[in-house]
């Protein structure tokens, strides 16, 4: 297997990661029925947003935060449910590449997780 390089790879990695969701009964619903994704928008900016953390481009630009925040008004964002997020994300991760981009996605999507669950439940105490 190879490292993490191109914008290729990460389109790969977006697509198989976005399509195990969609499968996913415990997470699928929260895109698909409450935050109603509309996928041929959101895949592209995923594509950015991934591409500018592990390849240096300047191709993103968004607050997810926010969105994250606002989706967590309608249901409710859960450890297990972030767990499970980054669990997939992983497992994508891993059996599609081997190598530092590799870890650092894993290593960015866990920080970005905890950061996102912890001002999530901040939010709501």
């Amino acid at each position: 297997m190879k490292d993490i390089e191109t914008r290729e790879d990460i389109v790969l990695l977006v697509d198989t990661f976005y399509q195990k969701i969609n499968e996913h009964a415990a997470l699928g619903y929260i895109f698909n029925s409450v935050a109603k994704i509309d996928w041929a928008a959101h895949l592209p900016k995923m594509y950015s947003f991934w591409a500018s953390i592990l390849l240096g481009e300047q191709s993103y630009s968004g607050n997810p935060m926010l969105k994250h925040l606002a989706l967590s008004a309608k249901t409710k964002l859960s450890a297990n449910k972030f767990k499970e997020w980054l669990r997939l994300f992983k497992s994508t991760v891993y059996e599609l590449f081997e190598g530092e981009k590799a870890d650092m996605a894993v290593v960015r999507a866990e920080n970005i997780a905890r950061l996102m669950l912890f001002k999530i439940e901040a939010k709501h105490e």
